[in-house]
């Protein structure tokens, strides 16, 4: 090979590695932001509803749906996501997000 085939090659090489290396750095900053909101909806929402009576008979069955990975909904679970929704209509939180909220209160 050439001289000039060589340096292309190592060129493209060190471009490749560090398009790699941004790509991984957005990822991870991506990943980063979506767990901080995440965390800071659940404290959010456990802070707000620490002493609510329809929250906190949720707790059972917000363990229920979390360890299940949403696939039991129990009936005051869904009455607490409605609360909670009625009461935060602003609220941008996932089922899941709201079923740990209820756990960390």
């Amino acid at each position: 090979m050439s001289r000039l085939h060589l340096l292309s090659a190592a060129v493209l090489a060190i471009a490749a590695t560090g398009v790699q290396a941004s790509s991984f750095v957005v990822t991870t900053d991506t990943i980063v932001r979506a767990l901080d909101a995440s965390s800071n909806a659940t404290s959010k929402i456990s802070s707000s509803f620490h002493d609510d009576k329809i929250v906190l008979a949720a707790r059972d069955d917000a363990a229920s749906f979390v360890a299940s990975q949403g696939e039991i909904r129990g009936v005051k679970l869904e009455g607490a996501f409605q609360h909670i929704r009625e009461i935060a209509p602003g609220l941008q939180a996932s089922d899941a997000q709201l079923a740990q909220a209820i756990l960390a209160i």
